[in-house]
């Protein structure tokens, strides 16, 4: 450290003049320039992966669908093995065609009752309802004023509760057209 270093530490800080006026709004001026361009940078970033993001999903939903669709295909002709076996495995017991078939079928039906309920309640997670009642709390959504406000201690939970037991309300409420409980 040179000698005029430690004097200027060593001063009273006071004692110092002030920066120039233009040299701080040029400081700042360069600051919120480089700030600006930075967001830029950033904006243009989040954008280039925002469209990759997409472009992949778009991809690997197409590949996704056909794929299902072979396991959908090679599912339901295995199922349909699997019950031919079964037939004959029961007539080979002595069962008459007709109670083996009937065996085999209350079997599937069985299987189809219980996917069908189990579909029916994952189909209610896409509803996204935890989401829809915390925009109804903000005021945002159909239900907005249906629900308590951000700042009330009341459950949005137990609200959406009651409003899905009181249908009444929301047709009223959303002129005679049916709104979706969350």
């Amino acid at each position: 450290m040179s000698e005029a270093d430690e004097r200027r530490e060593h001063e009273d800080p006071e004692a110092q003049p002030p920066p120039d006026l233009a040299e701080s709004l040029r400081d700042i001026g360069g600051t919120a320039k480089a700030s600006l361009g930075a967001a830029a940078d950033s904006a243009r970033a989040f954008r280039s992966l925002l469209a990759a993001d997409l472009s992949l999903a778009r991809s690997a939903m197409g590949r996704a669908l056909t794929f299902a669709g072979v396991a959908v295909v090679f599912g339901a002709s295995a199922w349909l093995f699997l019950m031919a076996t079964l037939v004959a495995l029961l007539r080979s017991f002595g069962m008459s065609w007709l109670a083996a078939m009937l065996i085999a079928a209350g079997l599937s039906l069985a299987v189809t009752v219980y996917a069908g309920l189990r579909a029916a309640h994952y189909f209610e997670h896409t509803r996204l309802q935890a989401t829809r009642r915390q925009l109804a709390r903000l005021g945002i959504g159909e239900l907005a004023d249906l629900m308590p406000t951000a700042d009330s201690p009341e459950s949005a939970r137990a609200a959406a509760k009651d409003l899905r037991h009181d249908a009444e309300r929301l047709k009223q409420h959303g002129n005679g057209i049916d709104i979706t409980p969350p």
